[in-house]
């Protein structure tokens, strides 16, 4: 596991599923559960996390020969979800949960609205097979699953320790942030997409100008 690969991986996971897009998710579920849960829900949640991402970059090139899916297309199929789902933030819609004023408060709703955002994160999922899938080595795979096991666990720290501050964080300030950083994420998934395109042989630098 050398340094550089791991590093790389590391800055790629921390981009799309690290703390500055954690926390704003904890935030919302920080304003109907107490401390104790949402402390609960965090572990469990990572600990799912974790689980999907082993599952995951272990498997990588048997997942994609199973299913037949290229490099690109995942790539395509990626961006296109995680641009529905930056979309529903700048709107204000909560894709794939209850929303925030429905959810109740228990454990169980609790980790389910976090299943788009955090343990079956498209984008992160996304990057942990592209990136398995780049080299055909135990040694590489497991690199990118430390690496996105590392970040799953600083998002857990930065969660267990700034939890009293997301309780005092008020509603409106969340949606704002959620909406801002929803218009980020759509240009990811953009991004993302023509990747894809292009490693398709299409010509995306006239579609860039």
């Amino acid at each position: 596991m050398t340094a550089l690969s791991y590093s790389a991986a590391f800055i790629t996971f921390f981009s799309v599923v690290g703390p500055p897009k954690v926390l704003l998710a904890f935030a919302g579920l920080a304003q109907t559960h107490g401390m104790g849960e949402l402390r609960r829900i965090a572990v469990i949640s990572s600990a799912a996390a974790i689980l999907v991402g082993l599952v995951t970059g272990i498997a990588a090139p048997w997942l994609l020969d199973l299913f037949h899916i290229s490099t690109p297309a995942l790539q395509l199929a990626g961006g296109v979800i995680f641009f529905i789902y930056a979309v529903g933030l700048v709107l204000g819609m909560h894709l794939g949960t209850e929303g925030p004023g429905d959810d109740a408060p228990d454990l169980v709703s609790g980790v389910r609205q976090l299943l788009m955002p955090f343990i079956v994160s498209p984008l992160a999922m996304t990057a942990v097979l592209i990136e398995a899938a780049a080299r055909d080595s135990w040694s590489w795979r497991s690199t990118v699953v430390g690496a996105y096991v590392t970040v799953i666990v600083l998002d857990l720290l930065c969660v267990v320790l700034l939890a009293p501050i997301l309780r005092r964080t008020h509603h409106a300030t969340i949606e704002l942030l959620g909406r801002l950083l929803g218009l980020l994420l759509a240009a990811v998934g953009v991004d993302l997409v023509l990747d894809g395109l292009a490693a398709l042989g299409v010509p995306v630098e006239r579609l860039t100008h």
